[in-house]
């Protein structure tokens, strides 16, 4: 029996950044899906109210969570996007570990690369 070979598999994004930029993200994530792309970003902002993260210890358990989802997900791609002009403690630690994996980064905003 024979099998049609398998299509070209598109280049996976893995979208970084804090979530005061869900909305660039998500132009992003818009831009690159049109450009034939697979994205995964975060889906939960968690600065945003939300009875999922009501609860402080829930909240913090969470967090905790999806730090580690966020983690499988850069596994997961192929390149990593960091979105925005600002890079804090939890980007800078994924871009971190983006590059200890070797993988690719690029910013929308160069300048806030920590290694540049």
């Amino acid at each position: 029996m024979s099998y049609p070979e398998p299509p070209d598999t598109p280049t996976i994004v893995a979208i970084c950044g804090s979530t005061r930029f869900m909305r660039e993200m998500a132009d992003a994530d818009r831009d690159l899906t049109w450009a034939g792309r697979i994205v995964i970003k975060p889906g939960c902002n968690m600065k945003e109210p939300h009875p999922l993260w009501a609860d402080p210890d829930e909240a913090e358990a969470g967090k905790v969570r999806l730090d580690s989802l966020h983690r499988a997900k850069i596994r997961l791609a192929d390149e990593v996007l960091v979105v925005g002009d600002y890079i804090g403690d939890s980007t800078r630690a994924e871009i971190a570990y983006a590059r200890s994996l070797g993988m690719p980064v690029r910013f929308t905003h160069p300048q806030v690369d920590p290694d540049a």
